[in-house]
């Protein structure tokens, strides 16, 4: 008597996996009849971050948007703006085999602001708008991670990096690294400033997450660009931080910090107000930190 055996053959089927996260973080201060004094105030950071990840064999595709938003109110003072991000990003990644940990990467990152800028409490002359600036990296190289979604490293040799300054007087001004309007001893301009800067360099990144405690975890993504062709060796950085303490499935509290360097970005100093005429100074470190307890939704 023979039996005949079935074979289950399991075929890779592809995976798609949509992620969203909205929240906000409250902060609010207020006194009454408070002999140390102080200023009642209340801000407020609004962001929304989704992700749409495809995965099939040895090839995996992943699609990011982040969107955020934040404002303070002082008493007796004009309304600011604390944070302002829009951005977009695409990854591309192949293995040779599914033991291998290396991936071969494509990648594509866009980003800009919603609303314009304002040296407080001048707000007369914004120093930034929405596509001003804008900047957009696209390249391709090799991508390591073990757990690639916990730890990463990405090299690219060849990354190209657009910066755009769409606005006319902020790219008359030489805004963050275009090349300025050329005048005549009147101040008249004779050649406008240019709206795009291209750069071709090297690209590295480092993303890390790790669960430091129960409920408390830490985030930690690096960038380190070079250009080629324009001052090779002066180091863009930009490296974020975040730890996040979770209280339950709806409220939790951040800590986070953001240090950028770029070489390009001068800080503007206005000459004449009237004819919307800009000087620049150096570029320095710029930091930013932000601490915040809210209401997070996951759908």
């Amino acid at each position: 008597m023979y039996i005949k055996k079935k074979l289950i053959v399991n075929t890779p089927t592809p995976t798609w996996l949509n992620t969203n996260k909205a929240s906000i973080d409250l902060n609010e201060v207020a006194f009454v009849n408070w002999n140390a004094g102080g200023s009642n105030s209340i801000s407020a950071i609004v962001s929304q971050v989704s992700a749409l990840e495809y995965s099939f064999k040895n090839f995996k595709w992943t699609s990011g948007l982040t969107a955020r938003y934040g404002i303070n109110q002082q008493e007796s003072e004009v309304l600011k703006k604390t944070d302002d991000l829009l951005e977009i990003s695409s990854s591309v990644g192949y293995k040779r085999s599914q033991e291998s940990k290396w991936y071969y990467s494509a990648r594509l990152t866009f980003s800009t602001q919603f609303a314009n800028g304002y040296t407080y409490p001048d707000t007369s002359n914004p120093i930034s708008k929405f596509m001003a600036p804008g900047y957009l990296f696209f390249g391709g190289g090799m991508e390591y991670g073990k757990d690639i979604k916990k730890l990463s490293f990405y090299a690219s040799p060849l990354t190209f990096k657009s910066t755009y300054v769409l606005d006319q007087d902020l790219a008359n001004a030489g805004s963050f690294g275009v090349e300025p309007a050329v005048y005549d001893d009147d101040g008249n301009v004779l050649i406008p400033g240019e709206k795009v800067r291209e750069e071709l360099g090297i690209l590295i990144t480092n993303y890390y997450e790790v669960d430091v405690a129960q409920n408390v975890s830490l985030k930690s993504t690096a960038n380190f660009y070079t250009d080629y062709l324009n001052s090779f060796g002066n180091i863009d950085v930009d490296w974020q931080l975040l730890v996040g303490f979770k209280v339950n499935n709806f409220i939790n509290a951040s800590l986070g910090s953001q240090l950028k360097y770029d070489n390009d970005v001068k800080n503007l100093i206005v000459i004449d107000e009237d004819a919307d005429e800009y000087g620049q100074s150096g570029a320095k470190v710029q930091w930013k930190q932000l601490l915040g307890i809210g209401f997070v939704v996951d759908f």
